[in-house]
């Protein structure tokens, strides 16, 4: 059995211990990475990966950590060996059983991962004292953290629990770990996702949690830095929240921070201003689009207005019309009782996008034709058809000609 370290000082960076057992690592066992060995020591600062968090990563006697798994008490460390063009990679003498070695893991991420591990012990506490709700679901990712409650909370609320989350940071409470006997379990209260067997190790933050958990945390709230709620959506009856704490708050401040200055410039709005900027411009923007499309509706109206009205097909080619103002001619030019009319928007070195509409006549045969004659594709309903192709304008008018008589 390795001996838990992590346990015992949650801020050790260094260790050394013997090699207990080392094996080429099986496929299956790193989702397929090869070249990897399997090595179990003594002892550990490496947390394993469980309770919604991901294994510790690091050196190890000179070899990089990539994973960290437990199996029955069992913690083996999975290293990523120097490539020798096989499947496999054998055992490195340095991890002969017997030998010491000495670990390193990387204190900034683990750091990183207990700031944000403690401090969703105090929220989910607060969520839990204050609705009722349990943390059914915890996830402590690559970027960010999520936590799923079994009830429904308000943003307000989120806010409200956001800012009771940070006092008890500023409080620096020290946190406590207790291993509880059966008897003093029995009359405690504590949150617990899953039944436990064995030895039950309960964290506290005083006055905010009680909770069974297999995680290092920080020794002290203050080590948090800060909690950021930055995000909440209904999930599976509930909601899920999306937290950052201490780094990675710090990291995503910035961020947003560098973001907001940019939009500042570029607005020439003060930053706490930048919200109520863009509404602005998006009214403008609104307002402009309205009297484009006003405009727009007229030069339509004047170019079918340019189309004899004599019934027959009608072929139009135009670099001003596109999309919704297309299908806007057509129609128009259809209303005046033109047996067909083709709009084609584009050139010849591009292509053209094309609608292809009759009132009278079923034009999805024509389409095809036109397509394969042309490169093209596209579909539709029998009374209009879009697509695109590509061709000579003076080739495609003549083609059209001769299928249905246009000009």
């Amino acid at each position: 059995m390795t001996e838990k370290l992590f346990y015992k000082d949650s801020h050790l960076r260094e260790f050394e211990a013997k090699v207990l057992s080392c094996r080429p690592a099986e496929s299956r066992e790193l989702s397929g990475r090869k070249g990897c060995c399997a090595v179990e020591l003594s002892g550990t600062a490496f947390f394993p990966e469980g309770g919604g968090q991901y294994a510790d990563t690091g050196m190890l006697g000179g070899f990089r950590v990539v994973d960290v798994q437990e199996a029955d008490g069992h913690i083996f460390h999975y290293l990523e060996l120097p490539r020798d063009g096989r499947d496999g990679a054998g055992s490195p003498e340095v991890f002969r059983p017997g030998a010491s070695v000495t670990g390193t893991i990387d204190w900034e991420e683990r750091f990183m991962k207990m700031q944000q591990h403690s401090g969703e012990h105090i929220v989910s506490g607060l969520v839990h004292a204050r609705f009722g709700y349990d943390n059914v679901g915890f996830h402590l990712g690559s970027t960010d953290c999520t936590m799923d409650f079994n009830g429904d909370i308000t943003k307000e609320e989120l806010r409200e629990i956001e800012r009771e989350a940070n006092r008890a940071v500023w409080k620096n409470l020290e946190i406590q770990t207790l291993y509880p006997d059966e008897r003093e379990l029995a009359q405690m209260e504590y949150r617990s996702k899953i039944e436990i067997e064995g030895q039950v190790r309960i964290i506290v933050v005083p006055g905010y949690d009680v909770c069974a958990c297999c995680a290092p945390h920080v020794s002290r709230t203050g080590e948090i830095g800060i909690i950021k709620l930055t995000h909440i959506q209904r999930y599976k009856g509930g909601v899920r929240v999306t937290m950052l704490c201490g780094a990675r708050a710090l990291a995503d401040y910035g961020v947003k921070q560098e973001q907001a200055g940019e939009i500042s410039a570029m607005l020439c709005a003060k930053e706490n201003e930048i919200a109520e900027a863009v509404r602005h411009l998006k009214e403008e923007a609104g307002s402009l689009k309205y009297e484009l499309g006003e405009k727009e509706k007229k030069l339509v109206l004047a170019k079918a207005g340019e189309i004899p009205r004599d019934g027959r097909a009608a072929c139009i080619f135009t670099e001003d019309f596109s999309g919704d103002s297309m299908r806007m001619l057509m129609n128009r030019v259809l209303e005046d009782g033109h047996v067909l009319c083709a709009v084609f928007h584009g050139n010849e070195q591009g292509g053209y996008r094309y609608v292809l509409g009759s009132r009278t006549m079923d034009i999805r045969n024509m389409a095809k034709e036109l397509n394969a004659a042309f490169g093209g594709r596209g579909g539709g309903k029998p009374e209009m058809v879009q697509g695109t192709l590509s061709g000579k304008e003076a080739d495609i008018r003549t083609w059209l000609c001769e299928k249905a008589g246009g000009k």
